[in-house]
Order: C-alpha cells, then structure tokens, then sequence
C-alpha cells in the first residue's frame, strides 16, 4: 500500500494510477527488475542538501546523478548528495530509501531529469520497497511541478576481465 501521505493526495486529485506490488527490493535496478517496469520508466529518489535545505533529485533508474551538473543547472551555492540520518526523518511514512517523487508533500524543490520527460508514464517506489506506482507523466508534472534539468549520467560499469588478461 502506498504511504498514506501520497495515497491521500493521488486520490483527492482524482489521478488515476497503477499499483504495482513486487518482492523486496533495495535498488533501483531491481525494483525496475522485479515490477516488471522498464528502467528509463522507474523514477529514482536521490536526495541531496542544497544550499543547507533537502532537495530531490529525479533521474531513471537506469541512470545516476551527475553532482556538478546539478549544482550548475540549479544555481545553488552549495549541493552535495545527502546522508540517509539527513533526510530518513522527513519522510516519517514511508521506508528509508523508498520516498516516493512528490517533495512537493514534505516541503522540498524537486529536480527532474529530462529523460524522465520523454516517458509517457512515470513509476516509482511508493513509500515502501515492496510497491510501485506509475502514473501519467503529464499528471506528476501537473501536481509536483518540478524543475527539469539535464544532470543524470550513464551508470559505470567495472570493464569486465577476459581470460588472458593479466592483474600485476
């Protein structure tokens, strides 16, 4: 079940969206893995300080965010990714690490990635590590209104070894 917080509001906006349960997950990777839902369509949470105040920062699953590309897209003073004990007591109704994209109910700036945009449909944790929502992209916009920006960057991968190479 989503959070309630969340739950409450989709319903009194009258937003229509999906409810998608799936094993306990603790990444991004695999909760897009598990739910059935393609990475670029999962919506991870990141959440960082800026300029001394908690902020989200949305990219796909499939994707991380470029620190320096954020600070430079939303002017701030300062940003830097931010500890779980900053922000596991803002989202008291949900999991740590699964709050779902609407910082707009917890009183924070919320900053999309533009890959995010070109989806039709945007899923995400729904406050647990057991559940996804997805929902019309043009809906979250609606309700959230985020900042868009370019920052979400390719995840590295380790190249992986072949059988004749050599560790010295």
């Amino acid at each position: 079940m989503p959070c309630p917080k969340l739950r409450d509001f989709l319903d009194r906006k009258e937003i229509k969206y999906e409810r998608i349960p799936h094993p306990t997950t603790f990444t991004a990777q695999l909760t897009a893995a598990s739910s059935h839902v393609k990475p670029d369509e999962l919506a991870k949470v990141v959440m960082v300080n800026r300029d001394g105040k908690l902020a989200m920062a949305v990219v796909p699953a499939s994707k991380r965010v470029d620190v320096t590309a954020l600070h430079t897209g939303s002017q701030a003073s300062t940003l830097r990714l931010a500890s779980e004990l900053e922000f596991k007591q803002a989202f008291p109704d949900c999991d740590a690490g699964a709050m779902p994209p609407f910082g707009n109910l917890y009183g924070m700036d919320v900053f999309v990635d533009e890959a995010i945009v070109q989806q039709p449909r945007i899923a995400f944790n729904a406050g647990t590590h057991e559940e996804v929502l997805r929902l019309a992209y043009e809906d979250f916009e609606r309700l959230v209104r985020p900042t868009v920006l370019r920052f979400a960057t390719t995840v590295e991968r380790a190249p992986r070894l072949q059988a004749d190479d050599r560790i010295w």
